[in-house]
C-alpha cells in the first residue's frame, strides 16, 4: 500500500453529468412528477436542515419517492433503460475521468440509485467497483391494486400543494410561511403517520439514500483503505448531499471544492468553478498532482486566461482550454466571506444554464 496517496472524489449529478436522475425518473414515469419531486425535495431540505428530524438525512427524498415510482408500476429493469438511455454528460467528463484516472486513484460518490450511477460508469468508461450510489431493489415490493390507488390520489394530494419556500438564513419552522408549515406539516401526516404504515412504508425504512453524512463516512473510508491523509484529497461537489463530505474535507485539510454547485455546497467549500465543461476540473487535478495542495490555491487565485497560458500544466489541456471562447472560459475562485454571496448567485446562475431550470432549482 502506497502511504499519503493523493484521491479524487467527486459527485456524480452536477460535476460530471448534467443530470438529477431521480428527478427525471420521476417526471418520466409519474403524472407531474416534476412538481410531486420538486416539492418533497423542499420538503427534504426543510427537514435536513431546518427541523434536523432525528434520523433524517439530506437525500432521502430518493427513498420519499420510491411508493409513487411502486404506484405507477416502475421496475428495476425500467429505471436502468431509462438511466443508461438518458445520462447527459458535462463536456469533456469522459476525457477528465480518463485523464484523472491515470494520475491517482478516482471514485464516484452518488446520492443517486445504483441503476444510474453504473449507467454513467458504462458512458465514462470508469470502474464501477470505485462507484458508490444508494442501494435500492424496487422489485422486491409487491403493492396490492388498493394500495396503489391511494398512493396516486396521496400523489395528486402532494401536487395541488402550494410549493414550498424557504427564506435564506431559515433556521426553524417560525421562520417560514405560514402557508409553507401547513405544508410541512401535512407532508409529516403523509409520510410518517400513513404511508409509514402501508406496505410500501418498508421503503421508507429499509432504503438508505446514500447522502449527507453518510457520503462522508465513504469519503472517511476511501482514506482509511488508501492509509493516506486527508490534505492528499480533492473532493469536488455541487449539492445539499454533499455539505458533510465537504466540510469534512475542508476541516481535514484537504481541498473542497464546489462545480456549479447551490448554495448549501458554496458555503462549504474553498474553491468554486463555474464552468460548462470539466476542463477546470482536469487542470486543478493535474496542479494536485504535480505541486501539490498550496498551489491548487495559488492557481485558483490568479485564475486567468493569461495565468493558465504561462502555467506548467499538461499542454494537452492547456491547449483545450484556451481554444475557449472568452464567453465561455471558465471561472475558477477562492470563496470568501466576502464574496460568498455573489459567488452563490453566480454559481446557481450557471448550476441552471448548464443542467437545466428545473433541476438547478433543486437542494
Amino acid at each position: 500500500m502506497v502511504r499519503h496517496r493523493k484521491l479524487f472524489i467527486s459527485d456524480c449529478e452536477g460535476p460530471v453529468s448534467k443530470n438529477d436522475n431521480a428527478f427525471e425518473v420521476a417526471s418520466y414515469f409519474i403524472p407531474k412528477g416534476d412538481k410531486l419531486f420538486s416539492l418533497i425535495s423542499r420538503y427534504d431540505d426543510v427537514l435536513a436542515y431546518i427541523v434536523k428530524k432525528p434520523g433524517y438525512n439530506a437525500g432521502d427524498t430518493l427513498k420519499l419517492i420510491l411508493p409513487f415510482l411502486k404506484a405507477y408500476d416502475v421496475t428495476d429493469e425500467k429505471m436502468k433503460r431509462y438511466s443508461f438511455e438518458n445520462v447527459r454528460l458535462i463536456e469533456n467528463a469522459k476525457k477528465t475521468m480518463k485523464f484523472i484516472l491515470k494520475l491517482m486513484p478516482a471514485f464516484l460518490v452518488n446520492t443517486g440509485y445504483k441503476h444510474y450511477t453504473y449507467a454513467l460508469c458504462e458512458h465514462l468508461d470508469f470502474p464501477k467497483k470505485h462507484a458508490f450510489g444508494t442501494d435500492l431493489e424496487l422489485d422486491k415490493y409487491q403493492l396490492k391494486e388498493e394500495e396503489k390507488r391511494k398512493l396516486r390520489e396521496i400523489a395528486e394530494e402532494i401536487i395541488s400543494m402550494p410549493m414550498i419556500t424557504i427564506p435564506n438564513n431559515a433556521k426553524s419552522l417560525d421562520d417560514l410561511t405560514k402557508e409553507t408549515r401547513n405544508v410541512v406539516l401535512r407532508l409529516n401526516e403523509i409520510f410518517w403517520d400513513e404511508i409509514i404504515n402501508l406496505e410500501c412504508g418498508r421503503m421508507l425504512k429499509e432504503v438508505d439514500p446514500l447522502g449527507g453524512y453518510k457520503k462522508a463516512q465513504v469519503v472517511k473510508d476511501i482514506v482509511k483503505k488508501f492509509d493516506t491523509t486527508f490534505d492528499n484529497v480533492i473532493y469536488i461537489g455541487d449539492s445539499i448531499t454533499d455539505v458533510e463530505a465537504l466540510r469534512l474535507v475542508k476541516e481535514h485539510g484537504g481541498i473542497a471544492i464546489s462545480f456549479n454547485g447551490n448554495e448549501y455546497a458554496v458555503q462549504e467549500a474553498q474553491i468554486a468553478i463555474l464552468s460548462d465543461t470539466t476542463l477546470p476540473t482536469s487542470i486543478l487535478v493535474d496542479v494536485f498532482n504535480k505541486y501539490g495542495k498550496e498551489e491548487v490555491f495559488n492557481l485558483a487565485e490568479k485564475w486567468s486566461p493569461h495565468t493558465l497560458k504561462e502555467y506548467p500544466i499538461d499542454e494537452t489541456l492547456k491547449e483545450e482550454i484556451m481554444k475557449l471562447p472568452k464567453e465561455k472560459f471558465p471561472k475558477v475562485k477562492i470563496i470568501t466571506r466576502e464574496n460568498l454571496q455573489e459567488i452563490m448567485n453566480e454559481s446557481i446562475v450557471i448550476r441552471k444554464k448548464v443542467r437545466g431550470e428545473d433541476i438547478g432549482k433543486l437542494g
